[in-house]
């Protein structure tokens, strides 16, 4: 692949322990972006390969490239001669406090092409999806420690 031709990253603090922060964000069934739904085909493990179904849209492929279990995963999603990375990192901060640090880049000899949508798409929702995200991890582990 060619060097990223465009690239975002941002992290937010959330308020659960490092561990619930991984078993919350590598179950796919948590990943809440309607109209988006997520569908992993395997294991949360590097080479599975999932869907992102929209209405109305056809099914967007991706596949898992790494996993450093507890500490960070990507996924992929193949576009015209480019490709759309999302790393996720989870740093421990506290036992109640983990950082979520998420790095999306586009990178391959195509990315020009896909550069305007991408950006348009990600650019302006980053910090506060990532902030919503943060909020359900602390919902649910209020509610799995039986707070709420």
């Amino acid at each position: 692949m060619a060097e990223a031709a465009w690239e975002l990253e941002h992290s937010v603090d959330a308020n659960v322990s490092p561990g619930f922060a991984w078993s919350f964000w590598t179950d796919v069934t948590n990943w809440d972006d309607p109209p988006a739904r997520f569908v992993l085909d395997g294991p949360f493990a590097a080479g599975s390969r999932g869907t992102t179904v929209l209405p109305g849209q056809e099914p967007v492929p991706w596949s898992i490239r790494a996993v450093r279990a507890g500490k960070s995963f990507t996924f992929e999603m193949p576009l015209d001669r480019a490709a759309l990375s999302f790393e996720w990192r989870f740093e421990a901060l506290s036992e109640r406090t983990t950082r979520l640090t998420q790095r999306i880049v586009l990178s391959g000899d195509g990315a020009g092409a896909h550069a305007a949508a991408v950006q348009a798409g990600f650019g302006p929702t980053l910090a506060a999806g990532m902030k919503r995200i943060a909020g359900l991890m602390a919902q649910a582990e209020a509610r799995a420690r039986g707070g709420g």
